[in-house]
């Protein structure tokens, strides 16, 4: 990417990205596959005490990188960093990631350490402790630092994300010692008081001018599970149990022969001939996705037959004999 201005991360397999190393043997900066924050390798600090490769204070193995950023310049860095679970908890400075000057001697300007269990940034030079949090062990935590480079403190700033988030606005600071240059290092640099074995990962480092540049970018959300037990909406609703249309219907029990004599005004009443097909009926072709209407059964729809009855009997005969008891349910109305 075009405001990318250097890459630390070890994906050349090596330290060769790095001016130098400071380390007492080879065993101490390994360049490993496992664990890592991304891509396929990951730099393993390891520091024992007694380990003084530069026959100066405390104890370190670091890694080096002379960028020389210039007075006035400003620049996004990201890195990210794991602590082992065995990490030494003591009430002392642990340096994991430093901002160093060119002098020979103090403090850098821009540091960050651990001490206890908090992970903090220090300004040295303004002797401000801006931010900390929590140490976590056994996670990636990833920083990106904006800083602006100068010794002026109306000048100078510094601006920090931990995890994604936003923790400390923009502040104003000198982050740099007037008439020095600043230089990089990672990997651990600690108080010699410390006895037990530390181990730090480091992995990911880039150095950009644009935020975009060094952000990482958020795993899209997985989508919710599919109820298999839901149709899917292009699927045809089953509408019921199919009509089988060879049985008839049953028109009622056989009619007397005997004739009704339409003159006595029979009580009898008219033999219902069944309900005719609703043109909206579910299974009417041009409706396959709609629903029976409720309370209505599949068998009402069906038509009766009117052309023969159970016993055989004339259609003719059949129809004169409705044509009667019609005119008495008439005479009763009226």
């Amino acid at each position: 990417m075009a405001g990318i201005v250097w890459r630390g991360d070890f994906e050349t397999g090596d330290r060769s990205q790095y001016s130098r190393a400071q380390m007492v043997n080879a065993n101490r900066l390994q360049v490993v596959t496992s664990p890592v924050a991304e891509g396929k390798y990951a730099l393993k600090a390891t520091v024992h005490q007694g380990d003084d490769p530069i026959n100066a204070s405390g104890n370190r193995n670091e890694l080096v990188y002379i960028s020389n950023e210039a007075v006035g310049s400003e620049y996004y860095y990201r890195w990210k960093v794991m602590f082992a679970n065995d990490f030494p908890s003591v009430d002392t400075w642990q340096l994991f990631t430093q901002w160093h000057h060119d002098g020979c001697c103090g403090s850098p300007p821009v540091e960050f350490y651990v001490r206890g269990e908090q992970i903090l940034l220090s300004l040295p030079g303004t002797a401000e402790i801006p931010w900390r949090t929590k140490l976590t062990r056994g996670v990636w935590h990833e920083f990106i630092l904006r800083a602006k480079w100068s010794s002026d403190p109306k000048v100078g700033f510094v601006e920090l994300w931990h995890n994604q988030e936003k923790v400390l606005p923009k502040r104003a600071a000198m982050t740099m010692y007037k008439g020095q240059r600043n230089y990089l290092k990672i990997g651990l640099y600690r108080s010699d008081t410390v006895k037990p074995v530390g181990v730090v990962y480091h992995d990911g480092f880039i150095q950009a001018t644009a935020l975009s540049d060094v952000l990482t970018p958020k795993p899209e959300p997985e989508p919710p599970p599919v109820d298999a037990g839901t149709p899917d909406a292009g699927s045809p609703v089953d509408a019921g149990s199919p009509v089988d249309a060879g049985s008839p219907q049953d028109a009622g029990s056989p009619v007397d022969p005997d004739p009704v004599d339409p003159g006595e005004g029979s009580e009898e009443p008219e033999t219902d001939a069944g309900t005719p097909v609703s043109q909206g009926d579910a299974g009417t072709e041009g409706w396959p996705n709609v629903p029976p209407p409720g309370g209505i059964s599949p068998d009402d729809n069906v038509t009766a037959r009117a052309g023969c009855s159970s016993t055989g009997g004339s259609a003719a005969a059949f129809a004169l004999l409705g044509l009667m008891g019609l005119a008495g349910y008439r005479r009763r109305r009226s």
